[in-house]
């Protein structure tokens, strides 16, 4: 591969909103990174973060001070910095540097100031690139932890099992239906599916666009036709080429309160999983298990966990970190591996909480974003208990009113008005301690997730967390929708959906994120949210909500089909070896999904005058500073400490020291993440977190199921294992 291709290949992966201005060659990805000055080369090491509010990062590095005239000095350097990222890059800018102090171990003399200088000058002038999930991993400090959301709603929606290849009908509330003009048919309005009723006869019809029913009332029983009206077939849109289509013709279950269906591709099929504690259904696509032990019953749906001794129930929530000890032992290479996500207190999901700490950011032009807001008549607003915000009930938007002025969210952009039909202008500010108070019982409640950092005449940074596409931290595990129910808007002819939590067979996969059950595809689901056929003007059916696609975290929903049956097989339990994204696949940030990329701000509005660092791609990545300010270095399995202008091997009882207390730095932090887990749950993972063998065995067999994307990314969770062995004023991870 020569350099023009490795150099296209990071700008694939890793270049930042601000960064792509510069040349390929330019762009670094990986640590160490060096820095040009007067005085001579900086090397600066992979940062240890402290705290992340907002885009402003707080951390601290080694470094080393290659002068022209004599041997390279080391030293430490904790600082202030903005970062932009870029999730569907994986990449992270850290810019605007603000040196706040400087520690050289190896000058003690009048030298020192003249080396501080040099480094506050140069590094203000610099960014520095990095990968997303470098920066990820080593956030896990005290301010990262994840603060539960107490007023999240946990009832369990209906649960309905099938087995045989069934697909959920699900209707917000009593089913509706709207004239399609010109033609003797109406529509269901409050459904993701094409369900469309003969006026005259009153026979409904259903389709997939390929697979036709049709039934009696629309309740049902809805039974396979061959014999479509033909009609009504050219009215309705082809599928994709690539939509899945069953052999055979899915059941169909209807539901018109929440509702889950968990379908099996005939009798359910358990089997024992490597220990014996725990068995699963391995022919289905929703998490199914038993515990031998008590002989209970989970299922996970959403992110929740749902208990039960029989399948007609009843049903009881579960919290994560509540779990029986034997769901933290499931192995990571098992057919159960994407679990682990779901259990308080495993890496998989400490990842991902930690994930929804750090914002997706973007810089948006002012004169090239607009927002128009359509209401079903005049605009109707609804007061949010508690607050002093109102929101319009009457649109598909998200549109605030607060101390008589308007705020809107699109797209994880604020706009704000003197009207509530505008004109609308980007925001600049917004009442964020107001906003903040909106609870999650509210339908606008995501809109708290959305930030505005920065603004220039021409140019508003912004930014959106997870928690803005309905996925939220919840007692140590990523979860998914705020479990509210919240009453669509119905006004004749319009019908304007909210965000639901159930009815998609949601479930979080650690390699793709958030995904709908491929049980709700088979072309049912695309055909029936992209037919907009007699439809007024802003009033979509199905799911669409809030200007935007609801759902998949972001990742963003995917169809993924792992098996023989259309119901996809161990999608959601992480059969990881077979997983092949659909054409529903969407970007990982919001800010380039379709037209949204046109609202950001072109490279020449970012007036970002600063250097690239780049890569030393013949150093190591193994010098450590602690919060004293001392640099260690890593050799192998030894650890080094400069002092006198060398590097001092530390003796065994010091070596032995380091380690031993990096298992109790790791004992503890575990201890203060789930420390309402189960004493056997706990100690039992602990047990495996002690193991160093086990850990980069784990690290190894997670690049694979990265597809070893980068060498970067290889390097940042290599990263992790090293910072395990650093002493106590060296806690993990940077912090």
């Amino acid at each position: 591969m020569n350099a023009f291709t490795k150099a296209k290949n990071a700008c694939v992966y890793f270049i930042a909103l601000t960064t792509c201005l510069f040349s390929l060659n330019s762009v670094a990805v990986e640590w160490p990174q060096e820095v040009d000055t007067s005085e001579g080369t900086i090397v600066v090491y992979q940062p240890q973060p402290e705290t992340l509010k907002g885009n402003t990062l707080t951390a601290r590095s080694a470094m080393s001070f290659k002068l022209k005239d004599s041997d390279p000095i080391f030293g430490v350097f904790w600082f202030n910095a903005k970062i932009d990222t870029d999730r569907s890059n994986d990449s992270a800018t850290v810019h605007n540097i603000d040196v706040t102090k400087v520690r050289w171990p190896d000058s003690k003399d009048a030298g020192e100031q003249r080396f501080t200088f040099a480094v506050n000058n140069a590094l203000k002038e610099v960014q520095f690139v990095t990968s997303l999930s470098q920066l990820t991993a080593s956030l896990e400090s005290a301010e990262a932890a994840e603060k539960s959301l107490s007023e999240l709603k946990n009832d369990p929606p209906k649960i309905l099992f099938a087995d045989k290849l069934a697909v959920l009908l699900s209707f917000d509330g009593k089913p509706k239906f709207s004239a399609i003009e010109n033609s003797p048919y109406e529509r269901a309005l409050n459904t993701p599916m094409t369900v469309v009723r003969d006026t005259k006869s009153k026979t409904v019809y259903l389709t997939s666009g390929h697979t036709w029913y049709q039934a009696k009332g629309v309740m049902g029983p809805y039974t396979e036709t061959k014999t479509p009206p033909a009609d009504l077939v050219k009215m309705v849109p082809k599928p994709e080429d690539d939509a899945p289509v069953s052999q055979v013709a899915p059941q169909i279950v209807v539901a018109t309160e929440p509702t889950e269906l968990i379908v099996t591709d005939g009798t359910a099929n358990w089997k024992s999983l490597t220990g014996g504690e725990l068995m699963y259904v391995n022919n289905t696509e929703t998490p199914w298990l038993r515990e031998l032990k008590t002989s209970n019953m989970y299922v996970l749906l959403s992110g929740r966990w749902y208990r039960a001794k029989k399948q007609t129930g009843p049903w009881t929530f579960v919290r994560a970190d509540e779990l029986p000890s034997s769901f933290a032992n499931i192995p990571p290479e098992s057919d159960l591996a994407g679990l682990r996500v779901s259990v308080a207190g495993t890496e998989e999901a400490n990842e991902a909480v930690l994930d929804a700490h750090i914002p997706q950011t973007a810089a948006i032009s002012r004169k090239d974003t607009s927002l128009t807001v359509t209401y079903d008549g005049e605009p109707k607003f609804e007061k949010i208990p508690g607050t002093q915000v109102a929101y319009a009930v009457n649109t598909g938007a998200q549109v605030l009113l607060v101390d008589k002025k308007y705020y809107a969210v699109d797209n994880a952009v604020w706009f704000k008005a003197d009207s509530p039909k505008g004109p609308w202008k980007v925001a600049d500010e917004i009442p964020k301690d107001e906003i903040a108070k909106i609870p999650p019982s509210s339908p606008v409640y995501n809109v708290t997730y959305v930030d505005i950092y920065e603004s220039t005449p021409e140019v508003v940074y912004v930014g959106y967390y997870p928690g803005y596409m309905w996925s939220y931290p919840y007692y140590g595990v990523p979860v998914y929708g705020t479990g509210w129910y919240y009453p669509p808007y119905w006004g004749g002819g319009y019908y304007y959906p909210r965000p639901p939590t159930w009815g998609f067979n949601v479930g979080y996969n650690p390699w793709t994120g958030w995904n709908f059950g491929l049980s709700w595809s088979n072309g049912f689901f695309s055909v029936g949210i992209g037919w907009n056929a007699g439809f007024p003007s802003g009033a979509r059916p199905g799911i669409y909500c809030c200007s935007g696609w609801y759902g998949g975290g972001y990742r963003g929903p995917v169809v993924i089909n792992t098996g023989d049956i259309n119901i996809g097989n161990k999608v959601n339990i992480g059969n990881r070896n077979n997983i092949n994204i659909g054409s529903n696949n969407r970007t990982n940030n919001l800010y380039k999904r379709g037209d949204n990329i046109k609202r950001n701000a072109a490279p020449a509005q970012v007036k970002r005058d600063f250097k690239t660092a780049r890569s030393n791609r013949d150093a190591k990545n193994n010098l450590f500073a602690d919060k004293q300010g001392n640099v260690l270095k890593l050799d192998g399995d030894k650890w080094r400490q400069r002092s006198q202008n060398q590097w001092q091997e530390l003796d065994s009882i010091q070596q032995q020291q380091i380690k031993d207390k990096a298992s109790n730095i790791d004992r503890q932090q575990l201890q203060n993440r789930v420390s309402t887990i189960d004493r056997d749950k706990a100690r039992s993972t602990l047990q495996n977190r002690q193991s160093q063998d086990f850990a980069r065995s784990l690290s190894n067999q997670r690049m694979q199921q990265l597809n070893n994307a980068n060498r970067a990314r290889q390097q940042g969770f290599q990263r992790q294992q090293q910072m395990r062995q650093l002493p106590r004023q060296l806690p993990r991870r940077g912090h």
